[in-house]
């Protein structure tokens, strides 16, 4: 036992531990750089391939977070993706949100003291099947505003939010110089696939965000996803089911891979996409065959659309996507662990992968090729075997015919290539993996509740108890037709959907009421004709009621209706209940008003909707 005497250096010492514990504490790494060159990015004056997931912090609460990314690195992720979401964390101009769902800083954090790298994409338009694309909706009530263009206004409010993340992780010592886990960072996302239809101005709005990004002195790379334009410091990327074949817009940049698809996101009445493991196996090692560096899945873990931030139109709420983690965080089998075994068999050729430029190429077949990796890039013996003395050799054997097994020789040893795989070899000799070969076994997951133990999906399903025990759960409530509260109000005019609503509610009633005297019923016998009501173009949903009754439902994207109507003399009450079902996420139209809805009765009642919604003209 020590026993110290002398209270000040008792203190001195207590003091130096504080500040030392403060330290590890607050640094998740020792502080390093990240650069690139042509080859990949360095981490620490090191080359390094790369495998991320694709997490969504507010698509999983944050009890979820820790489980989701153990499961994560275990399957062997080096690094956690996310895009932020503005909506969420500026619901209101000036008042911001970072906590619960979207408590970015906590996530982050989390990620670093699993010892993962982060790549977080600002954006701030994120796309994502999230509702309005991520976008704030009291955006729109800016004079003068157009989305995603060289437009000050938007301009401005997009810089003051990105300046505002990038400011806050640097707060928190949150990047890579810091002792932080962030390595990446993303402006804009997939401007290229609609650049184009800004003219001139897009292409300045292209400029603009790159040089504001670089200008924020965040001390990582930034990406631009879709962008093969993108300015000389700004790295581009690839979003695809296959990116192997993608070479950025400069020699000197690297090839990264910021979305592989391994699934799809599902709409009300769609089908459940569905992205084979084997495919899915075969563009990754595809990707590192051919000179990949850094590859994302998009989704690693799907999650959850909570509240009303599914993006639309029709998105349902769960954002599984097939995704090797599930919406609930269990493991998705066979896929997640057969990626578990390629991203293991792909760390083994890490060292010979890095130390070359290029890889060697061999043409092995009509479909059939090889990539060799060697350490001493001079080397060109590719028919002897090398000794544990000499440099280290990996190499890749790709059959891309869909339908044969062949086999090839390479190295003077024969391998049998099932059709549309990756034979991994690590050594140069021995296959550690084989893209079509899944070893994983195909699990069924356990569902668990309260009142009983683990049991699997199929016997709750047969469970009499458990069934019943979940239904009584359920209630149903029969609303009144044009709901009337406090918010009611008369007008004359235009108005929008969600200029009233503010993104707060999915439904609007509107309502009017229609005097039809004698002599129009007389004149609509005499010629044989019968009001009819007609909306050019209307989307999400419109529900028409006529009378307290319910005439007609129509739902779709840019829809025409004709309704007819059958009046009777004296007062009618004319009611439509517009619908919104995710506000759109994606192409330029939707940031757009202008569209004209018109719904004629007896050729005098005018109904006029300003873009995708539904208001009167001349309410009573």
């Amino acid at each position: 036992m020590v026993v110290f005497e002398n209270k000040a250096i008792l203190k001195l010492l207590l003091v130096c531990l504080f500040v030392q514990f403060s330290f590890s504490a607050a640094n998740f790494f020792r502080p390093f750089n990240v650069t690139y060159d042509h080859r990949a990015l360095i981490i620490d004056g090191k080359r390094r391939m790369l495998i991320s997931g694709g997490i969504h912090y507010p698509r999983a609460t944050p009890q979820m977070w820790p489980d989701l990314i153990a499961k994560s690195k275990e399957g062997g992720a080096d690094v956690i993706e996310s895009y932020t979401f503005w909506n969420g964390h500026e619901p209101v101009r000036g008042q911001y949100n970072f906590e619960g769902r979207f408590d970015l800083v906590k996530f982050v954090k989390l990620v670093g003291d699993n010892g993962l790298y982060f790549l977080l994409r600002i954006g701030p338009y994120v796309c994502a099947e999230w509702n309005f694309g991520g976008f704030p909706v009291w955006l729109r009530d800016i004079p003068g505003i157009e989305f995603r263009t060289d437009n000050e206004p938007f301009k401005r409010e997009m810089q003051r939010f990105v300046t505002k993340i990038v400011d806050l992780m640097r707060e928190e010592k949150l990047f890579s110089w810091q002792g932080g886990p962030i390595i990446l960072l993303q402006i804009e996302n997939e401007y290229g696939n609609m650049e184009g239809s800004y003219g001139q101005k897009g292409k300045e709005y292209v400029k603009w965000a790159a040089n504001m990004a670089l200008g924020l002195g965040a001390g990582v790379p930034w990406v631009m996803c879709k962008q093969t334009d993108a300015l000389g410091d700004i790295i581009d990327t690839c979003n695809n089911y296959y990116c192997d074949g993608y070479k950025p817009n400069s020699p000197s940049k690297p090839t990264i891979w910021t979305e592989n698809w391994d699934g799809w996101y599902t709409s009300w009445g769609g089908r459940l996409p569905h992205r084979p493991v084997e495919d899915l196996a075969f563009a990754v090692a595809r990707f590192f065959q051919r000179g990949g560096s850094l590859m994302n899945y998009y989704m690693y873990f799907g999650g959850t659309n909570f509240g009303r931030t599914s993006g639309g139109p029709f998105y349902i709420t769960s954002y599984d996507y097939d995704a090797p983690i599930d919406e609930y965080g269990l493991r998705s089998e066979p896929k997640w662990g057969h990626l578990k075994d390629l991203h293991a068999a792909i760390k083994l050729c890490e060292r010979a992968l890095v130390a070359a430029d290029s890889p060697q190429y061999m043409k092995l077949g009509p479909r059939q090729e090889a990539h060799i990796y060697w350490e001493n890039t001079q080397s060109t013996v590719l028919n002897t075997t090398l000794s544990e003395s000499q440099s280290a050799c990996s190499a890749f054997l790709a059959n891309i015919d869909e339908h044969n097994t062949v086999t090839v020789t390479f190295r003077g040893k024969s391998y049998s290539l099932p059709p549309w795989s990756v034979s991994i070899l690590p050594d140069c000799s021995n296959v550690a993996f084989n893209t079509a070969k899944v070893g994983a076994q195909t699990s069924v997951k356990l569902v668990e509740n309260a009142q009983s133990p683990k049991i699997s999906a199929p016997e709750l399903v047969m469970t009499k108890n458990e069934v019943s025990s979940i239904s009584e759960s359920w209630m149903s409530v029969k609303e009144p037709i044009g709901i009337w509260s406090e918010s009611n109000f008369t007008v004359q005019g235009l108005l929008e959907h969600l200029k009233v609503t503010k993104d707060e509610s999915d439904y609007l009633w509107h309502m009017t009421r229609i005097y039809v005297s004698d002599d129009d019923v007389a004149f609509w016998e005499e010629n044989k004709v019968s009001p009819t009501l007609v909306i050019d173009s209307m989307r999400d949903v419109l529900r028409i009621f006529f009378n307290g009754e319910l005439m007609g439902s129509v739902s779709g994207h840019w829809v025409k209706v004709v309704q007819p109507v059958q009046f009777q003399q004296g007062y009618s009450d004319l009611m439509l209940l517009s619908q919104t079902v995710g506000l759109q996420d994606a192409t330029k139209a939707y940031f757009k008003s202008g569209v004209q809805i018109d719904v004629v009765v007896n050729l005098q009642l005018l109904i006029w909707v300003d873009d995708r919604f539904f208001q009167v003209l001349d309410a009573t």
